[in-house]
């Protein structure tokens, strides 16, 4: 018999007891009402015990979902943390490959103005040597013409 039952029993006996005329009082069975009374004594601890193991399986399952969330938070916290690494990796890296492709446009920019220079300079000497060439041509020419 559970609490409950043995509490709604009494209750049932108080309720279909003979009741004392003019007054509020109720002229009860005293056997049966020691039987209810030893009842919900024997009941009493059975459900405190199921009680308390309610209330420690509860703490359990809060402190193993407290724990759970910590966990998760701190899952979180890493993986931004990650996110934020690799995030500030990445920004590092774009910043890096935009020096490297400038400076090779300056060395190559540099490189073209060397090759134009030089190439320049190389036809200019051609130039300068075609035209001594020429004007030996042109005196060999005069000469054997005058020749007779």
């Amino acid at each position: 018999m559970d609490l409950l039952s043995a509490l709604n029993e009494l209750e049932e006996l108080i309720e279909s007891s003979g009741k004392i005329p003019l007054t509020r009082k109720v002229l009860v069975d005293e056997e049966r009402m020691f039987d209810l009374v030893d009842k919900i004594r024997t009941t009493i601890p059975e459900e405190i015990r199921q009680a308390k193991w309610i209330i420690q399986e509860r703490e359990k399952v809060l402190n193993d979902s407290q724990k759970e969330a910590v966990r998760i938070m701190e899952d979180a916290q890493r993986q931004l943390e990650k996110q934020a690494d690799d995030s500030e990796i990445t920004r590092q890296a774009k910043v890096m490959a935009e020096e490297i492709i400038l400076k090779a446009e300056a060395i190559a920019r540099e490189i073209r103005e060397g090759a134009r220079s030089y190439a320049d300079e190389i036809l200019a000497n051609l130039e300068e040597s075609m035209g001594k060439m020429l004007s030996q041509i042109e005196q060999g020419r005069t000469e054997l013409r005058n020749i007779k």
